[in-house]
């Protein structure tokens, strides 16, 4: 017990004297980084990973979401006037979900309303699963970084006390800093990439379910169209 205590006052004597020279912290973080050790190489992939997918798909889906409210009006001008070509080369002009899905219906115009509704639907999961990509990798980032930082907590543990064993009565503070280093590093970064690849996921996954809400309202809308009295 006294061994502990004594490590602890020397690991909170040489944490001070860090944290008081000018710029310690800063300087000293890319070194406290390398002695998490490998562990942290699948980290700082897993860091990349979920950057990289949260502002690819937060940009498509931005872009996805716009849709402009007067299209289909301009849709029901050509399609009551049965200018269904113009109306297909309107949609064209407009890339988003929204737009595509209602250049299917407009194509199908002629068949049943069942089949019309059946060709939207399909275009609107396809478009949903183009959007919704990398989303499932987003999440078991979220998942997977603390799991791989509390692993490096194991293993730095386990070579602090194999260290601690191997001293017998000489142990030194310095002998046992690679294993909790590496211990209490690992735990850290992979906290830090988990809780905001959670974050990332929740806010791709509400502004997906913004743009699907504006799919279905347009779905409809066009839906009721056709299905008013020519």
């Amino acid at each position: 017990m006294l061994k502990l205590l004594t490590i602890q006052a020397d690991l909170t004597t040489e944490l001070d004297t860090l944290a008081a020279e000018p710029g310690g912290i800063s300087t000293k973080f890319i070194d406290l980084a390398f002695k998490g050790g490998w562990i942290m190489i699948p980290i700082i992939l897993l860091s990349i990973i979920a950057v990289y997918i949260f502002f690819d798909r937060y940009l498509a889906i931005k872009k996805a979401g716009k849709f402009d409210t007067g299209l289909l009006e301009k849709i029901k001008v050509y399609i009551t006037s049965g200018k269904i070509d113009e109306a297909l080369m309107l949609c064209q002009g407009s890339s988003n979900p929204a737009s595509r899905m209602l250049e299917k219906g407009i194509s199908r115009i002629g068949r049943p309303l069942t089949d019309v509704n059946a060709a939207i639907e399909n275009v609107g999961n396809l478009e949903i699963s183009k959007l919704e990509k990398g989303l499932p990798v987003l999440a078991s980032v979220a998942g997977g970084a603390p799991m791989l930082g509390f692993l490096g907590t194991v293993m730095g543990m386990i070579q602090a006390f194999y260290d601690m064993a191997n001293a017998g009565n000489n142990i030194d503070v310095t002998l046992l800093s690679t294993g909790i280093y590496q211990a209490m590093v690992t735990t850290v970064a992979g906290l830090i990439v988990g809780i905001i690849a959670y974050f990332a996921y929740n806010i791709l996954v509400t502004n997906v379910e913004k743009v699907v809400f504006k799919m279905e309202a347009t779905t409809s809308e066009f839906m009721d169209l056709l299905n008013e009295p020519a």
